[in-house]
């Protein structure tokens, strides 16, 4: 069932927040896989998730529908809730380069595969962070051109751009074996 978010952000709007829950559910999943990449503990994504959720509904009545969706405004409330998090930890590690696979139970089951895909992790580290993002988002989490675009204020060429030069680098490292592995473990 395709909700109408216009048409529910409005409503919330208006202080109808029991509406919010049906955004709730098209994007928990998209956020929280988003903040795992970003953070490598469950735990953490999901104390962090529910933080982007209550400060998207405590300001739902500042967003303007005209300025952009509500997929991109969720997305920057969660990267700007992972950045805060480290700041907060003080932590030594660099933010961007803060990130992991999805988790797949049928590919962590197959150890021959989990032992590929780590592999492949380390050429991905070897890839810039805002790179890495285009294919965590294009790849992970299926997301279009457009989307990827909007939530990081950038050109839908410029994406594309880096998605391809990314693909293409990661095409000349990898060993031909594992970039098989990847390509059939992305679609």
């Amino acid at each position: 069932m395709e909700i109408n978010e216009v048409k529910i952000i409005k409503k919330c709007k208006q202080g109808r927040l029991e509406e919010f829950g049906l955004l709730y559910d098209k994007y928990i999943k998209k956020i929280y896989d988003f903040i795992y990449y970003k953070t490598h503990h469950k735990e953490t994504a999901e104390d962090l998730c529910s933080k982007v959720f209550l400060k998207a509904v405590d300001k739902i009545r500042g967003f303007n529908l005209e300025k952009g969706t509500f997929q991109a405004w969720i997305y920057a409330i969660a990267r700007n809730t992972v950045i805060d998090y480290y700041r907060t930890q003080k932590s030594e590690m660099d933010i961007e380069d803060i990130w992991d696979l999805a988790g797949n139970e049928d590919i962590e089951r197959n150890l021959d595969n989990k032992i590929k895909l780590e592999k492949i992790s380390k050429y991905l580290k070897n890839i810039k962070p805002a790179q890495r993002d285009i294919i965590i988002m294009r790849v992970w989490q299926s997301l279009s051109y457009s989307e990827i675009a909007e939530i990081l204020n950038k050109s839908e060429a410029s994406c594309k751009m880096a998605y391809s030069r990314s693909i293409n680098r990661l095409r000349q490292e990898m060993p031909f074996v594992l970039y098989i592995t990847f390509l059939l473990n992305c679609y």
